[in-house]
């Protein structure tokens, strides 16, 4: 799979005219300055986020924004410079649900080469219970598994994510997941295919 954005036509460093090229002692396409010569990398997006437990309920929120507007979601959101994995989460789960979690530990990393990004969800425990959605949820909302609205989860990452939670609950103990979430372009959202590493 190329590298290569087409919507990023000009160079950062100077303005000038990207090219595609594979630079000397690289094995891929990429960005390259016809003037200066410099070498923009595109790599994936790291999103986290928080599977936010109380009792034996998990807090959910409804988005607010597209895509996927009015399904229901983890709190999760692009991983910002500066910031390590686990505060990125609890960034994300105080700015989605405004819910304050401590962290327990990372749960699941997921792999989504089609869109070039990898998941990193945490388990963690909620603070207290006053929480409200914020700017980008329609709603928040505590669910226990019975509960879970399983045919409107908003992405596939999500959806496997809690069965595996859910899974390792009833066996009485939590392991770290890895795998990759694998769809064909042209595909529904809903087609895709789970390798657990």
């Amino acid at each position: 799979m190329s590298s290569f954005d087409p919507e990023m036509n000009y160079c950062n460093a100077c303005g000038g005219p990207l090219g595609e090229l594979v630079p000397d002692g690289d094995n891929r396409p990429r960005h390259v300055c016809v003037d200066c010569g410099a070498i923009h990398y595109r790599n994936p997006k790291v999103v986290t986020g928080c599977i936010p437990l109380w009792e034996d309920r998990v807090l959910l929120c409804r988005r607010a924004i597209k895509p996927r507007y009015g399904l229901w979601t983890l709190p999760a959101g692009f991983l910002e410079n500066g910031e390590s994995s686990h505060q990125g989460a609890v960034r994300e789960t105080l700015e989605e649900a405004n819910a304050r979690v401590a962290i327990e530990g990372l749960y699941s990393t997921f792999n989504l080469p089609h869109i070039n990004q990898i998941y990193m969800l945490f388990r963690a425990t909620l603070l207290d219970t006053d929480f409200h959605p914020g700017e980008e949820s329609l709603d928040v909302a505590l669910f226990d598994e019975a509960a879970i609205p399983w045919d409107e989860l908003a992405f596939p990452v999500v959806a496997e994510t809690l069965k595996l939670y859910f899974s390792d609950r009833a066996q009485g103990r939590f392991q770290t997941h890895m795998g990759d979430i694998l769809r064909e372009p042209g595909t529904s959202l809903r087609k895709y295919r789970v390798t657990l590493l």
